[in-house]
């Protein structure tokens, strides 16, 4: 065999590969982040307070009922205080089964509260479909919304908006809405909203999700194919201005059901009283 037949062989065989690994070993490999986040204002009352994030559920495609099932068996071993999910919980152009959804989703257990935003893949043409499942479940979804947990004289607010890019944020409901006193958490579909939210000062943490992290992350590349609104924030715990942001990775993919270098990821968020 000549040299050049044999390197595009040897070529082929390293893309196979990567692609079976992509598509069958990554895309089931669920990362769990453990992050520690002192909390500006936070009451020691919450001191030690356990936020379980999921995000960019995209049910359909690679995203099975059985594999958002494992994942919340993961969530729920963490006992966690409360679980934020943040949006695209359907993938657009794909027909949505919602019981593919709902049962999973009455697995889900929290000491407090389970909340919920949607992102612009459940809008687009599946957003009955997404609020019924949300209905169906002991999700309390956030849409332009604001609650509080308690504990004794002590608050902690959660907050949400509704999808940036398709102009249904409505923050200025949500600050009328939230009371003067207590730290306030933001549950945004879209990271870059960090710049507005963090230019209010009233919020202490945004947890988003929609980058998916770059989705395939190939080695040496110095850019990876990002969504709009995600390109400034794309993974990770970040400090925007007075607020802390953390991005979730998402457990599904959208376009191509391939994962590389960027494994679906839960992540579990302790805060602390500074």
């Amino acid at each position: 065999m000549k040299l050049g037949t044999s390197l595009l062989v040897g070529a082929a065989g390293l893309a196979v590969g990567a692609l079976t690994y992509a598509n069958r070993i990554e895309l089931n490999r669920i990362d769990v982040q453990e992050i520690p986040v002192p909390l500006r204002q936070l009451d020691p009352a919450f001191d030690g307070y356990t936020i379980a994030q999921i995000s960019d559920i995209h049910m359909g495609g690679s995203m099975t009922p059985a594999r958002l099932a494992a994942a919340i068996e993961v969530v729920n071993r963490y006992e966690p205080d409360v679980i934020a999910i943040t949006g695209d919980f359907a993938t657009r152009r794909l027909p949505l089964n919602v019981s593919d959804l709902i049962t999973p989703l009455c697995q889900l257990r929290a000491k407090d509260a389970l909340f919920a935003v949607l992102g612009n893949h459940d809008y687009r043409n599946a957003r009955a479909a997404v609020r019924l499942a949300i209905r169906s479940t002991e999700l309390t979804p956030l849409h332009n919304a604001v609650q509080t947990i308690r504990r004794g004289d002590a608050v902690l607010h959660f907050a949400g908006v509704e999808s940036v890019i398709l102009h249904r944020a409505r923050l200025d409901r949500v600050l009328d809405m939230l009371p003067a006193d207590g730290p306030a958490i933001l549950l945004a579909h879209e990271p870059d909203f960090a710049l507005v939210a963090a230019a209010t000062r009233r919020f202490a943490l945004q947890l988003s999700g929609h980058s998916h992290g770059g989705q395939v992350r190939l080695p040496f590349a110095a850019r990876f194919v990002l969504p709009s609104f995600a390109r400034r924030y794309v993974m990770g715990l970040y400090r925007v201005g007075t607020m802390q942001l953390y991005v979730n990775r998402g457990l599904g993919t959208v376009g191509i059901p391939f994962r590389f270098n960027c494994p679906p990821e839960i992540t579990i968020l302790r805060l602390s009283a500074r």
